[in-house]
């Protein structure tokens, strides 16, 4: 038996393609917007599309960045995905300098990157598996996921590191501690390999 899922909504993501894509996996998901339904929540996906400045501004307005601390400290399952990734770090910079939720010791950059690659980086592309990790554990060796982003993730703590993947440089592309995760992929978008990680996300044995 499947545990109900919680999407935060902070006005800022593809709110109905996470919910959709977690449902096809059996589970119910119930997006919400408020402190008390985060703080009650568990198991929470943090998605997000968007700037990094309007998104923390946004969590700050709706109290919503204490009780998905909280959560995270609880060590109850959580699943970040692209924005909700960077939002875990300590600080952005993009368009500035933006402070994030300071869950993952770290900061968020552009992209420098060879002339020959565009920005963003969009498409497919692979992981490379740095560690095993539960929610990654029924997919083939370097599964391919899909991307959309201009910046990336630079942890300052390499036991956070999950998988890279190859875009001109090795970046960061998934994280992960105990229960908590995040990935700068959309699995909802991912297809098989996608549906696969959101399948053992959903699952009690998904987060021992």
């Amino acid at each position: 038996m499947t545990t109900p899922v919680t999407i935060i909504d902070y006005g800022m993501g593809n709110l109905r393609s996470v919910q959709k894509a977690i449902e096809r996996q059996g589970a119910t998901a119930t997006i919400v917007s408020t402190a008390a339904d985060v703080a009650n929540a568990e198991k929470l996906i943090l998605p997000g599309v968007g700037a990094f400045r309007d998104a923390i501004a946004a969590l700050r307005e709706r109290d919503l960045i204490g009780p998905i601390r909280d959560h995270v400290a609880a060590d109850r399952p959580f699943l970040g995905i692209c924005l909700g990734l960077q939002l875990m770090f300590d600080v952005s910079y993009e368009d500035g300098e933006h402070e994030g939720l300071g869950i993952i010791p770290g900061e968020v950059v552009r992209f420098q990157l060879p002339p020959e690659y565009k920005i963003p980086h969009m498409g497919w592309n692979r992981l490379r598996n740095v560690r095993a990790s539960t929610l990654l554990a029924d997919c083939p060796q370097e599964p391919w996921f899909y991307f959309v982003h201009s910046y990336h993730v630079v942890p300052s703590d390499s036991s956070w590191i999950i998988a890279t993947t190859d875009y001109g440089i090795d970046f960061v592309s998934m994280v992960g501690r105990g229960n908590v995760h995040a990935a700068q992929f959309h699995p909802e978008k991912s297809q098989c390999a996608g549906m696969q990680l959101l399948t053992r996300f959903v699952q009690p044995h998904a987060t021992p």
